[in-house]
């Protein structure tokens, strides 16, 4: 393959479609997110993460997993949960059989907000997909997110 040829092209360019209809989705989310609720993208993404744990085997996540759920990089992880520490959302505890292991849960605050938050993040998603809906080169991609969304065939 050639940097001319037209597959590379055609990929570049599903790529960039992607990408935009990305940064669109997560703009319009972070805009109804921070008017409605003082909440970034991330913040929320963290605090939906966190709150999916439970108590049973396995139901804890450590930070490498939590970085990995909100596509974050481990450092910056770990600098968001202490932001929302700092706002009471989360805290931190010790995992009690490997004292080298730091659990974070949502706070009852937090849990209220996510709660709050959950609505507008839904509607402003809906409203993302269907504005890039009616764009020809994003259409086809909206269609693929939203099958995807559909519980399978029984």
């Amino acid at each position: 393959m050639t940097a001319t040829d037209p597959a590379l092209t055609a990929l570049a360019q599903g790529w960039c479609a992607l990408s935009l209809l990305h940064g669109r989705i997560e703009a319009h989310i972070e805009r109804a997110l921070q008017t409605r609720h003082g909440l970034s993208v991330r913040e929320y993404s963290l605090l939906d993460v966190l709150s999916r744990q439970h108590d049973g085997d396995g139901g804890h996540l450590q930070m490498k997993q939590v970085a990995d759920a909100v596509v974050l990089s481990q450092s910056a992880t770990t600098r968001l949960v202490t932001r929302l520490e700092d706002r009471g959302l989360l805290s931190r505890y010790l995992c009690p059989t490997d004292r080298r292991g730091i659990y974070t849960n949502v706070s009852d605050a937090g849990l209220k907000l996510l709660e709050e938050a959950r609505p507008t993040n839904d509607v402003a998603l809906r409203e993302a997909l269907d504005e890039a809906a009616r764009s020809p080169e994003l259409a086809p991609l909206v269609r693929v997110v939203e099958s995807a969304s559909l519980p399978a065939p029984a």
